[in-house]
């Protein structure tokens, strides 16, 4: 009997997958607890439109990712600190240039963003941003002495 599943059911398959179950096994345990559904043809259109529009929200955000990154790798994110005699105090943390991108119109989650070497200085480094799974861009930072 095909069922759909309704929740990742261990040796069989994950949740919204079309599979093969015996008849016994899909009546009185899959479909009593509610874990899978009889594969009729509503349910297998309706798993099929999913599907269309998961690859369509997918393929969306890559080409927005694309096109954020072709837009950074021009961009200079400036940071204002305090310091005293060249060192800042503390250092210039993923957070602060999140706030920097924030500032420029650009959503950015803090962890996302990558800073190889610690920025102790004041001057003119470089930071990756993981936009999508195998897509990133490099970005400029630039530090500069806060006016307080």
């Amino acid at each position: 009997m095909k069922v759909i599943l309704l929740e990742d059911v261990k040796g069989l398959g994950k949740r919204g997958e079309l599979v093969e179950a015996s008849d016994g096994y899909a009546r009185n345990f899959l479909i009593k607890k509610k874990l899978a559904r009889a594969a009729d043809a509503a349910a297998v259109n309706e798993i099929k439109q999913k599907a269309e529009a998961e690859a369509e929200r997918k393929r969306r955000e890559l080409e927005d990712a694309k096109n954020m990154a072709e837009e950074l790798k021009t961009k200079s994110v400036t940071v204002a600190v305090r310091c005293g005699d060249g060192k800042i105090y503390g250092s210039v943390t993923n957070a602060d240039v999140a706030e920097g991108l924030a500032a420029m119109g650009y959503n950015v989650d803090k962890k996302k963003i990558i800073i190889k070497e610690g920025i102790k200085e004041l001057g003119v480094y470089t930071a990756e941003i993981k936009l999508y799974p195998e897509l990133s861009a490099t970005i400029t930072i630039n530090v500069v002495k806060a006016n307080a």
